[in-house]
């Protein structure tokens, strides 16, 4: 019997499962592109709306008011961007790779599985995330395509075609895969950050006074003589750090040194430069708020750059889908939701993947927001709240890991950590202000998909009780048919089980009903890891029972989709050899019913049911040969 050790990051930076890097260089690029594009997308409104709301008090566009909120604005990108998840959370990787579930599945390590509350938190903050998704492609394409309002007004009624016209294009290119295009997000988010530099330079040069802005003292006295107009505005303020979640989440696929050095050297320099433009413009022409992001640019390079712009938000956008992929599919390995069909769209990247139920849900959403907000600024109100949330969730998470999984001494984990997560909580509180005019929408939607969840994990979870109580303990089974074997007939068997203690019940019932006996008989069990990727050759575990039984376990990482046939002809021969053409694959299908007496209340069995039956089938979710597979059927109460 062979171990299975965790994997583990080699010394050149390369993951375990993953291969060698790329070259620094090539990483840092592709990082501006994909990490940072949904928050370098926000200063296309992010200061427009926080001076909006700082009006509300002082009736027009002050210095006071534009040195407060600026300032605000530049110590939210240091503290929560820098300090918070550059300096900080990204040294909190799970194998690589980082991310709510990722965390989440870090503190499980640490706490041990059964430990509810960490469950609750990982789930809220991936329920949260998929509110952020579906608002990101609306408000980002939609403030880009309103640029062309300011370049004439006759553009107006084409806004809103234009913006689902591009939307719908881009999701229904994700079947085809975007390796090709991606190739093209860095260089292209590069020439937008340049942009943003340079325009918002050229600004500041005319008035330096803005500069000013860096003295925290400026933030401190706006939020002191503003009251809750202050909270409001610090709401709206927030938009401009929407997007930082993105580079935890995306650390497994660029590293930490490359997402570090790409803040640092371009996007926050770049971001700081623009706001700050934005602000000298708004001193000199406040009649300019109505887009100061677009009014910044001279008139020959206006459509130039509502076209630079469209395409920077059609790149945040396409981050945040593929991140609503690649979320889904360790929900699904970690026993969060129910199987999808996974399509690799990359014969040579195995974490390029398309889930149409994702992306027609994820569709159906962003149509829906831009049809009934119609603007930017009114969605505006709808985003910050879930994005506040999942960093809520984090901050939490962070603390537990590092408390029990790092083994520092809990008293500088909240000496670094309570003040972080006391900002992320008055980020949390100002959006709340934001409910009744839009915020409710991703909280709904947040709740929802936290049901759907929660369902799915306990009544997983009861099912497996109730039917491991009716099952035969494996040993004693392959004891029995040692001593007293039936008739034997040519090939494999593999009976496909969640449970490796106790025979399958495709195994039982096909004694029950054929009396015979393959020559050869293998239990296999897939069981998810809480680490993103495992070594191929440390994924299994072989047992031999008797002369024809064995045992098989194989673990996958939770960035991984399980190939049992390909993990099968893995195998070296000496050890196990297969044929696909003289092996059957039996499944054991389980007919759900609920009960009134036990387990969840009946309106939740019932949608654990329906999940259920809309799960995709166990064959095609293991890639297991169409002709080649025995479904045996059972029924179970829960």
């Amino acid at each position: 019997m062979t171990a299975m050790p965790d994997a583990e990051a080699s010394d050149d930076g390369a993951i375990e499962g993953h291969g060698p890097r790329p070259p620094f260089a090539i990483l840092a690029l592709g990082s501006i592109g994909v990490v940072y594009g949904d928050i370098g997308t926000s200063p296309l409104y992010a200061l427009r709306e926080a001076i909006l709301a700082g009006m509300r008090q002082d009736g027009a566009i002050t210095e006071g008011l534009v040195h407060g909120v600026l300032s605000l604005i530049i110590w939210s990108l240091i503290l929560v961007v820098t300090v918070k998840y550059v300096l900080i959370l990204l040294n909190a990787d799970n194998k690589g790779e980082g991310g709510t579930l990722s965390l989440m599945a870090l503190a499980q390590r640490a706490f041990g599985r059964s430990v509810t509350w960490i469950a609750v938190l990982g789930m809220i903050g991936a329920a949260l995330f998929y509110g952020d998704a579906i608002i990101t492609p609306a408000i980002s394409v939609l403030s880009a395509v309103e640029g062309l309002n300011v370049v004439t007004p006759d553009f107006e009624s084409y806004i809103l075609p234009l913006t689902l016209l591009i939307i719908l294009g881009l999701f229904l290119v994700q079947a085809q895969g975007t390796a090709r295009v991606a190739a093209f997000f860095g260089p292209i988010t590069l020439v937008w950050f340049l942009c943003l530099a340079a325009v918002g330079l050229w600004h500041i040069a005319g008035n330096p006074t803005v500069l000013i802005a860096f003295s925290p003292l400026k933030a401190i006295h706006f939020l002191e003589h503003h009251g809750v107009i202050g909270l409001v505005t610090l709401g709206a303020v927030f938009l401009a750090v929407t997007g930082a979640e993105a580079l935890y989440a995306d650390l497994g696929h660029f590293g930490k040194r490359p997402i570090q050095s790409a803040w640092l050297v371009v996007v926050l320099p770049a971001l700081l430069l623009n706001y700050l433009g934005q602000g000298a413009l708004l001193l000199a022409d406040p009649k300019s708020i109505d887009n100061p992001f677009f009014r910044m640019v001279p008139d020959w390079g206006l459509m130039p750059m509502v076209v630079l712009a469209t395409a920077a938000t059609i790149i945040a956008s396409q981050a945040v889908i593929t991140g609503a992929y690649s979320l889904t599919q360790q929900a699904i390995q970690l026993g969060l939701l129910p199987r999808m069909e996974i399509r690799n769209t990359s014969e040579s990247h195995a974490g390029q993947t398309y889930l149409p139920q994702v992306n027609w849900m994820l569709l159906a959403g962003v149509i829906v927001l831009v049809l009934a907000f119609k603007s930017s600024g009114a969605l505006s109100h709808a985003y910050g709240i879930a994005v506040t949330g999942t960093m809520v969730v984090t901050a939490v998470m962070a603390i537990a890991v590092m408390w029990r999984h790092w083994r520092w001494p809990l008293w500088l984990v909240l000496i670094i950590m309570l003040p972080l997560l006391a900002l992320d909580l008055v980020f949390f509180g100002a959006n709340s202000l934001k409910i009744l005019d839009g915020g409710w929408m991703p909280l709904a939607l947040g709740a929802a998909i936290f049901l759907l969840m929660w369902t799915w994990r306990e009544g997983s979870r009861l099912l497996a009780e109730k039917t491991r109580l009716s099952e035969v303990p494996l040993k004693d089974l392959v004891g029995s048919l040692t001593r007293r074997q039936p008739p034997t007939v040519p090939g494999t068997a593999v009976f496909l089980t969640g449970d490796t203690q106790s025979a399958p019940t495709a195994l039982l019932h096909s004694l029950k009903h054929y009396k015979v006996l393959h020559e050869r008989n293998v239990i296999f069990t897939v069981k998810s890891a809480t680490v993103p990727v495992i070594d191929p050759a440390r994924r299994l575990r072989i047992e031999q029972l008797s002369e024809r039984f064995w045992r098989i376990e194989a673990t996958f990482g939770f960035m991984e989709t399980p190939n049992v046939p390909a993990t099968l002809l893995a195998i070296p021969k000496d050890q196990m050899s297969f044929s696909m053409m003289d092996t059957s694959f039996f499944l054991s299908r389980r007919s759900v019913r609920a009960s009134k007496y036990q387990g969840m209340p009946v309106w939740q069995d019932k949608l654990f049911i329906m999940m259920a039956r809309n799960a995709n089938d166990a064959s095609s979710y293991f890639r297991l040969p169409p002709g080649r597979v025995i479904e045996v059927g059972s029924q179970v109460t829960v």
